[in-house]
């Protein structure tokens, strides 16, 4: 990269580490560190919190989805749009969670069901989540490295050391420095900062990539040049896509429903709010918040496809893809060869003697280099369509996104194992500064875990693919536990172990077989001919009746199930494991109302103001209406026209074009250019349009919700019995006397 771009990465990385020294000073207390005290604002949260679920890892797997499927499948998405519309205008699950006051999902499983369930499920949630994020430092070093074209190896003191590994290093320590510093309240100041300076910088990449191609003469070309069932255009001409497609989708949107709280990756934003009510208008900010970065991520993988397929740019798409397959096989240590094997530059010859040898080498090793060719392929196209300046502001970008993950992760899972894990089984409750001392000593471990796990760990699948498998040893059966501990009363502690053991046993037994298959399982059934042709007809027969959506095919290259599917098999276990196990013991109702801290159970310092008692409307259509939107007597105006400018959006234009386009095809199929058309008017046009306006509205949202959190940390006092012990399930603090 050019000196300029140098630059453009360094200052803004240094201010964010500036601004994240002066904040420490406000950490005074468990919650402090676990909650950012609770009192942040709507603004704060929807920017920290994007930013942070964002993450470097998350796009490299948005690159290799948009980059393997285009438009098309992403437009099965509008499905959810009425079910995520209504989740995010109630407040599903965040504004009650909120309520129960709980800092961590552990603490929640304690006041809700039992200490054993919340050191059980808790340490499912760990182990679970460190082996996921293991994969976080790795992908986004590498990604750093191919995007700015540093050499494979660096030789310092007489040694030589992976390039990937030093970055993993570099920016895990400042990931852990930002954390250790002031826990969750430097980590949402940083990310909100972050998030605010990333704004102008996806503007500059957008730009130069609409004025770098041309959608008509190089873009909708490209994308139109695909074999049938493989569109990226058409939705409708999917059928022969395998792990990211119509399926696919589905399964996400009821995984979003049921793990909408599930995910302890960033539990400290769901309790960071200063009451239910900011959390649930942060969530609802959100839903405008995407902007110019997740219009950035499918411009760039679509530039990229662009770049790699279009005849216009066929010399220098193949010195890319020839210099992408140098360093893959450096990467994987296939050109460090002993004596003997062909080594005669990076010459075309030379590349194509080093296949051959890969053809003959393991099938970890052969995985290993398509895995990092297909994650990098879009960063190292980037890497020569982006201009002087344009290349650093992108690369400043990610370098946020990395070190916004990690310390969020860092945070989550450290906490879980001292809060979850640690306090539940202590006699007596840990001193302040020790309890803190702690909290960062596991910070600092797990760092050091996920440097270890990034250098041996080999990836042999797509990054969603793995995130489904890791994520659902947990997930699976913690959606179940969570939605009907915060809706139904009788709920017991029994249905929640049954729907956890269910989930988790079926999540385990599906990543051991995706993960041994090749190496062990097949070798052992491919054995007995007769077993496996038996095997493999009563599979390939079951999955028949749902093709396109669902292709179950017996070979030796992979497990025939994807992690997308074994999630399926986990929700539904568990939802059916829950339910059946509390009505089988449920002998009394639970207290809800002393839970959320409603009623006389209420508290003074979580109480939202009432702007409107309203009588009830007689008409019925009206109440749903209004319960649809959300809105309830603690809404201002402006609180008011955010929600019914969300419902509005999202079910006029979002939705409703979306079924407007679904009956006109059903009437008469458009043909492939009517969709480049459709795709130029909603990603370009529209697209461009609200990225400018939310990035404006939330740079100046932000930056004011920000000052005036400083200046409710001034005044704030955290008590020293909210630390995230239960008592009698309720909180220590909630279950003490009256001071």
């Amino acid at each position: 990269m050019h000196p300029l771009d140098w630059t453009i990465v360094s200052i803004p990385l240094l201010l964010v580490l500036a601004i994240s020294l002066h904040t420490r000073r406000y950490v005074k207390g468990i919650s402090d560190y676990l909650a950012a005290g609770r009192v942040a604002g709507r603004y704060v949260v929807a920017v920290a919190a994007g930013e942070a679920s964002m993450g470097l890892i998350t796009v490299v797997a948005q690159f290799e989805f948009m980059y393997a499927s285009g438009f098309a499948v992403n437009f099965w998405g509008a499905l959810a749009t009425p079910i995520m519309l209504l989740i995010t205008l109630t407040g599903f699950a965040i504004y009650r969670y909120r309520e129960s006051r709980a800092m961590t999902m552990g603490q929640f499983f304690e006041i809700r069901y039992s200490k054993k369930f919340r050191i059980f499920s808790s340490g499912l949630a760990a182990i679970s989540g460190i082996v996921n994020y293991g994969l976080f430092p790795a992908v986004g070093a590498r990604f750093l490295v191919y995007f700015c074209d540093l050499p494979q190896k660096i030789h310092f003191l007489g040694f030589s050391w992976p390039t990937f590994a030093v970055l993993m290093a570099l920016f895990l320590t400042i990931a852990v420095v930002i954390t250790c510093l002031g826990g969750q309240l430097t980590i949402m100041t940083s990310d909100c900062v972050m998030g605010i300076l990333s704004y102008p910088m996806y503007l500059a990449v957008a730009v130069s990539i609409f004025a770098g191609f041309s959608w008509w003469n190089d873009i909708a070309p490209a994308l139109l040049d695909r074999p049938p069932g493989k569109s990226m255009l058409n939705p409708f001409d999917v059928g022969q896509l395998r792990d990211f497609n119509l399926f696919f989708v589905l399964v996400g949107i009821l995984g979003s429903v049921y793990s909408v709280l599930s995910w302890s990756g960033g539990q400290g934003f769901n309790a960071a709010a200063k009451n239910a009510h900011e959390q649930k208008m942060g969530k609802i900010l959100g839903t405008w918040r995407g902007g110019f970065s997740g219009l950035m991520i499918l411009l760039a993988a679509i530039a990229a496809y662009t770049f790699l397929h279009s005849p216009k740019f066929a010399d220098r798409a193949a010195a890319n893809t020839e210099h992408l397959a140098w360093s893959a096989l450096e990467d994987t240590g296939m050109a460090y060869a002993p004596e003997g094997y062909p080594h005669s530059g990076r010459s075309p010859e030379a590349l194509a003697a080093w296949k051959n040898r890969l053809a003959k080498e393991s099938p970890a090793t052969k995985q290993a280099f398509e895995t990092i060719q297909n994650q990098m392929r879009v960063p190292s196209a980037l890497r020569d369509i982006l201009p002087v300046g344009v290349l650093g502001a992108f690369c400043a970008v990610m370098i946020f996104l990395m070190i916004s993950v990690d310390s969020s992760y860092l945070h989550s899972w450290g906490s879980i194992l001292i809060q979850d894990l640690v306090l539940p089984m202590k006699k007596n409750p840990f001193a302040p500064a020790t309890q803190l001392l702690w909290l960062r000593l596991m910070v600092v471990l797990v760092a050091v875990y996920a440097f270890l796990f990034g250098i041996l760990f080999g990836q042999v699948t797509y990054i969603l693919m793995f995130f489904a498998l890791t994520g659902s040893v947990y997930l699976g059966g913690a959606g179940a536990v969570i939605l009907g501990g915060l809706y139904w009363k009788k709920g017991t502690t029994t249905g929640a172990w049954a729907a956890m053991l269910a989930g988790s046993g079926l999540a385990v037994t599906g990543f051991a077989l995706t993960n041994f298959w090749t190496g062990s399982i097949y070798p052992i059934l491919s054995t007995s001919p007769d077993m496996l042709g038996f095997i493999t007809t009563c599979i390939e027969g079951f999955s028949a009746p749902f093709e396109p959506m669902i292709m179950w095919r017996v070979t030796p290259d992979k497990f025939f199930l994807n992690g997308q599917e074994v999630y399926l098999l986990t929700m539904l276990a568990a939802i059916a494991s829950y339910v059946g196990g509390s009505l089988l013991t449920c002998r009394q109702n639970f207290n809800l109302d002393r839970m959320l801290h409603r009623g006389e159970y209420a508290r003074a310092d979580d109480a939202v103001a009432v702007v409107e008692k309203a009588a009830p409307s007689k008409w019925g259509i009206l109440r749903f209406l209004k319960s649809l939107s959300g809105i309830d007597e603690h809404f201002t105006r402006g609180d008011k026209a955010l929600s019914i400018s969300v419902m509005v959006w999202s079910l006029g234009w979002g939705f409703g074009a979306f079924i407007v386009i679904l009956a006109w095809n059903a009437l008469s199929p458009w043909p492939a250019h009517y969709w480049a058309n459709w795709f130029f008017i909603q990603q370009y046009i529209v697209g461009t349009l609200v990225a400018v306006v939310t990035t404006v509205w939330f740079t100046i949202g932000g930056s004011r919700d920000l000052w005036t959190m400083f200046q409710r940390l001034k005044t704030h006092r955290a008590d020293s019995l909210d630390d995230g012990r239960v008592i009698g399930h309720a909180n220590a603090d909630d279950a003490a006397p009256e001071k």
